[in-house]
């Protein structure tokens, strides 16, 4: 299998940040000193990550018939910046204490605000600068894309994905917020493993895999029928990836997925895991789940017996028997794109390497 990020693409889409945020400071020079914590945040923030959404935009492209050059790192680099926002955005919403092993950025710019004596409230401070450092990223992302280089035409077939990838993302999350909020009486049976769904395919596996594949294939113009078998692709393995995430963010080792240990209990997350051992609980065992999801002061010896729970339940063995179909579809449709006129061998190559990063058992 061939390296998905070969001639050094993590390098090239870092290059490409750095850039772009050393233009957008210039627009900033003017204001003075006091805007350089919006800054470093997004500058701190866009130096890690595993890069998986740039790397599907940048094989989108190729899969579409483009070739290597400034055009696709460009937009692989656009994916970057929307997801620095959805991060930055999330770990407000989710009152997350760090990102990547480092302090989220708004703590950071909470304490930025105490060391300095300032007055007035250092967390809204953080939380305000972390909106606001967040709706920069969108913007820039928006800027990227559309001095990429793109004639017209194509240009506006990439931005109709890019408009409903931002649309569904906002929702996405808001449909989050609102499933965290109901009562549990506000679903039962089934139909919370499907809300839940419903939420992972919104707030997440679109945006981490199908949209950006399709934009960089809309890009190069694609035939329908290659952005077609992608998107299937694309939504398929997205779903996997966020279902190995969920299942990370409670039986992860803390040093790999950089954040607390049961951190997604603490927050209150409904996902399919919780979903589908809810379903298959007792009731004392839903009881307990009931009482003990979204305690932010969750502990280890709690958090062991959650794990225990959707062990025991068969949820963790059902997630992990969803993955797996989900990634044979993902990889059916793989082999439609790659049995289509104008396939590139070195693109679908890149993709199947993907699928395994995807949907590894480590973060």
């Amino acid at each position: 299998m061939p390296d998905p990020f070969a001639a050094d693409l993590r390098g090239r889409v870092q290059a490409q940040l750095d850039a772009e945020i050393a233009r957008q400071q210039r627009h900033l020079d003017e204001m003075g000193p006091d805007v350089a914590d919006l800054i470093d945040a997004i500058s701190s923030l866009v130096r890690g990550g595993k890069r998986l959404r740039a790397a599907f935009a940048y094989w989108g492209w190729r899969a579409g018939g483009g070739e290597d050059g400034h055009v696709p790192v460009a937009l692989a680099s656009a994916m970057e910046l929307f997801q620095a926002a959805a991060l930055l955005h999330d770990d407000v919403m989710d009152d997350s204490d760090t990102r990547r092993g480092a302090p989220a950025a708004h703590r950071a710019l909470a304490a930025a605000h105490a060391q300095r004596g300032w007055r007035g409230d250092a967390d809204r401070f953080g939380l305000s600068g972390a909106i606001l450092a967040g709706n920069l990223c969108l913007d820039w992302c928006d800027d990227l894309v559309v001095r990429s280089g793109l004639p017209a035409d194509r240009l506006a077939a990439a931005w109709e994905v890019l408009e409903r990838m931002r649309t569904q993302l906002m929702a996405g999350q808001f449909i989050d917020v609102v499933e965290s909020m109901q009562p549990w009486s506000a679903a039962d049976g089934a139909e919370r493993v499907e809300r839940a769904r419903r939420v992972l395919r919104y707030k997440s596996a679109k945006y981490s895999v199908e949209h950006p594949l399709l934009i960089g294939a809309a890009a190069a113009g694609a035939s329908p029928a290659t952005r077609e078998a992608l998107s299937r692709h694309g939504l398929a393995l997205g779903e996997a990836f966020q279902l190995r995430d969920d299942l990370l963010g409670v039986f992860g080792d803390p040093d790999e997925t950089g954040k607390p240990a049961g951190d997604d209990l603490r927050e209150g997350k409904r996902t399919v895991l919780v979903a589908r051992a809810w379903l298959a609980a007792d009731v004392a065992q839903r009881a307990w789940l009931e009482e003990h999801l979204g305690d932010p002061e969750l502990d280890d010896t709690q958090v062991a017996r959650f794990r225990e729970l959707l062990t025991s339940t068969g949820a963790v063995a059902e997630v992990e028997a969803e993955i797996t179909r989900l990634v044979d579809a993902s990889r059916a449709a793989l082999d439609e794109v790659a049995g289509l006129p104008g396939s590139r061998p070195e693109a679908v190559e890149a993709l199947a390497e993907l699928v395994e990063l995807a949907t590894a058992r480590t973060a």
